[in-house]
């Protein structure tokens, strides 16, 4: 556990909105809270160096230490309260897609009692053999386990049930192969006598996946479908029972294919027994009835029946508040933190000020990518090693990484202990790579920073500081709920080094935005890459599927590339009929280490305009006021280039306009640089039909559009980090100066 560590309720805050901290500290000191300001997040010793500043406010305190504890794993819970008691003759049923039986107790279906101390439990055994209990702690004379002779195989359909026959005294445990049709093997039934008991149990709260009594415990992985109890037993507790030809009626029936987009279980049932789900396990997944004939949930939800459950599921820790803070009136926009500290122990809860959205303070608006962040939030890197832990301690640097503490929650770009791909993302958790001073990659040279997003967005914020550009800061949640009303008081508007994850709403703010003569300027790369959705219940909880093409750090399940939040499909944006060209008029081309390498400057820098009278020509030499190098950006905090590591280029099929001016263009990238996966077609072709070493380029771009609004794009993730280099005194630095000042006129 980490000694020391808090969360905020949320990322970012306008005037008079309050922002609720959370820490969990396992001292037995109080710990302190103040206010500082954040500019340069690197740590760094060949750059700027860790810039914060103290503010004098009403802010924090002292307050007690205390452990919040975290539970992950998802299950459904079920309070049954007066609508079912006295259990005694019953049957349950469910349909099942194991994903790891073996290691762990598994439990599928279970029903507690508080009032009795007991439950009835269909679970899977550490053997991963199907095995069904009844405990009765205020008799221990009746109990009773019964456990099939054969493991259940991993991703394979099944329907499991449990038979209690109180006048026989007999329990029957059994499954039965969905997908086989080999009658002589397709089932496993087991059955023992019980202690005879007529009372029955009284039933208070049922759960799926888990089993709840005082804390959740004994996670399902895997996929559960239609769960159903009923009052009698089943064609009489024979082996095969009448509930898989459907011809009896549930007392009760979750239909998960039902309320898909909601938290909720519902009950198709006489009684009506609702529940909720914890955790956030995958929806609108496949059934074991899909047949591959629909692929969008929406439009055959009845094959889309099941829940994928994880034993590691976890996106609200749901801790409690410890102190809160209204952002005053007159505190100016920017990053912030609440500096918490105990003892040896200190950690930084970064979160963003916004203007009131009325009052703009500045003419530039800076668009922080917090939906990235947080789809990236607690990313254990695969290339992780111990080495790495000396840089960070050579540096000073923030000194935890979720490589190393994964029971925090992992990131969208990990999977599940089951290996399914990790599909939700929240912030309402310590995100230890969203803190000043932590490093991506720690096995960086030549004097590179090993930086993304956060911090590595912190080298743009460091730069306009330093240049005296005043700015306002609005994150991309801000111009999901407001549209393009939170962006159209600037006159320009700037996103960090890489915003690839994108809301239809925040995407046709932008583009809305750049309609009404907006200047903008993206200064990364890969950027409006990936489609992400927010939860109508709790907007903080995304989700994304990464369906066919894209560079994925894993791929969703065939029939699984819909979206369950909304029923849209998912993926790639361009995928959807919106490309990034469209948006900025670069789109992802090329990817390769975390190496930059530099621009060569065109050699004409004369744009063809169409205007109402014709065509005429529009002398853009400005950009390049002061700068008298061809060689653009060969240096930097970021790979040592201006462009690196993830690249972007102009296709006019995919959306870049025809009056796009190629500034210039990058050259000279490692061995390590491929196409992306969306452009390779096979082997020896690719979809630009160029060939693949023109195409391994990031292009620097100048639009005027028809509407009057100007677009500048690097086309790069490292572009920023060359900004600081020479205290700023360099040719990258002196280019985007020309822009902004162009751009915010």
């Amino acid at each position: 556990m980490i000694p020391l560590i808090g969360y905020t309720n949320r990322l970012s805050a306008r005037p008079r909105e309050q922002i609720e901290f959370k820490v969990s500290s396992q001292s037995d000191e109080p710990f302190s809270a103040d206010l500082i300001r954040i500019v340069c997040a690197d740590p760094n010793p060949d750059g700027p160096g860790l810039i914060e500043h103290d503010v004098s406010t009403n802010f924090g305190g002292v307050f007690p230490s205390r452990i919040q504890p975290f539970y992950p794993g998802s299950y459904g819970r079920v309070e049954v309260q007066a609508k079912l008691k006295r259990l005694s003759t019953f049957s349950l049923a469910a349909t099942i897609w194991p994903t790891s039986p073996k290691g762990e107790k598994q439990c599928i279906f279970a029903l507690n009692s508080d009032s009795q101390n007991s439950h009835i439990e269909l679970s899977i055994n550490e053997q991963g053999c199907l095995e069904g209990a009844i405990f009765r702690q205020d008799e221990p004379s009746f109990q009773c386990s019964v456990v099939t002779a054969h493991p259940l195989k991993s991703r394979q359909w099944y329907r499991v049930w449990f038979i209690h026959d109180a006048e026989s005294s007999n329990i029957t445990i059994g499954y039965i192969e969905s997908e086989n049709t080999d009658t002589t093997k397709q089932r496993e039934s087991v059955s023992e006598p019980t202690k005879r008991d007529t009372r029955g149990i009284n039933v208070d709260t049922i759960t799926f996946a888990a089993n709840h009594e005082t804390l959740p415990k004994y996670h399902f992985n895997g996929k559960l479908e239609s769960p159903m109890i009923f009052t009698e037993t089943l064609n009489g507790g024979q082996i095969v029972p009448s509930f898989l030809a459907t011809q009896m009626a549930p007392l009760m029936h979750w239909d998960f294919s039902q309320g898909i987009s909601t938290t909720q279980i519902l009950d198709q049932g006489p009684l009506g027994c609702h529940g909720k789900l914890t955790n956030s396990p995958a929806r609108g997944m496949t059934g074991s009835n899909w047949d591959g004939s629909e692929m969008a949930w929406r439009h055959a939800p009845d094959q889309y029946g099941a829940i994928h459950f994880h034993d590691d599921d976890i996106y609200d820790f749901e801790w409690d508040t410890d102190f809160t803070f209204t952002v005053p009136a007159d505190l100016p926009s920017g990053i912030y933190a609440a500096r918490i500290r105990c003892g040896e122990h200190n950690d930084k809860i970064p979160f963003f000020v916004c203007p009131d959205p009325t009052k703009p303070t500045a003419r530039l608006c800076v668009l922080v990518s917090t939906f990235t962040y947080a789809i990236y939030g607690n990313h254990a890197r695969p290339d992780f090693n111990s080495t790495w832990l000396d840089r960070i301690q050579q540096w000073n640097a923030y000194p935890w990484n979720p490589a190393v503490n994964r029971e925090y929650g992992l990131s969208t770009y990990n999977n599940h202990s089951d290996g399914s791909g990790i599909c939700h993302a929240s912030a309402k958790r310590p995100l230890m790579n969203m803190r000043p001073g932590y490093i991506t990659f720690g096995a960086s040279e030549n004097g590179c920073s090993g930086l993304r997003h956060f911090q590595a967005d912190s080298h743009l914020i460091t730069w306009l500081e330093s240049n005296g550009i005043e700015y306002d800061i609005v994150t991309d949640q801000e111009v999901h709920d407001m549209g393009v009303d939170s962006l159209m008081p600037y006159a320009a508007v700037t996103t960090g080094t890489h915003p690839e994850y994108h809301t239809q709403q925040t995407l046709e703010a932008i583009a809305q935005y750049r309609s009404n003569a907006g200047n903008f300027m993206y200064l990364g790369g890969n950027g409006f890459y990936w489609k992400i959705s927010l939860h109508d219940e709790d907007p903080s909880l995304m989700e994304i599927r990464r369906g066919e093409g894209g560079i994925r750090a894993w791929a969703a399940e065939p029939g699984e590339y819909y979206q369950a939040f909304d029923g849209s499909y998912g993926g790639l944006w361009r995928r959807n009929g919106q490309p990034p060209q469209k948006i900025a008029g670069i789109g992802f081309s090329a990817q390769g280490t975390f190496q930059g390498s530099y621009y060569r400057r065109s050699k004409a820098p004369i744009i063809q305009k169409e205007t109402a009278l014709g065509s005429e020509n529009s002398d853009i030499s400005w950009v390049f006021k002061g700068i008298a190098d061809d060689i653009l950006g060969d240096f930097g905090l970021c790979g040592g280039g201006a462009a690196g590591f993830e690249l972007d280029r102009v296709d006019y099929r995919l959306g870049s306009n025809e009056n796009i001016q190629i500034l210039a263009s990058s050259e000279g990238h490692d061995d390590s640089f491929v196409l992306v996966p969306e452009e390779q077609l096979t082997h020896i072709t690719n979809w630009p039909g160029e060939p693949v070493e023109d195409l391994l380029r990031a292009d620097m771009i100048y639009q005027h559009s028809e509407s009057g609004g100007q677009l500048f794009a690097t086309g790069s993730i490292t572009f920023c980090g060359s900004l600081l280099h020479n205290n700023g005194d360099n040719n990258i630095s002196k280019l985007l100066y020309n822009v902004v000042e162009k751009f915010t006129r």
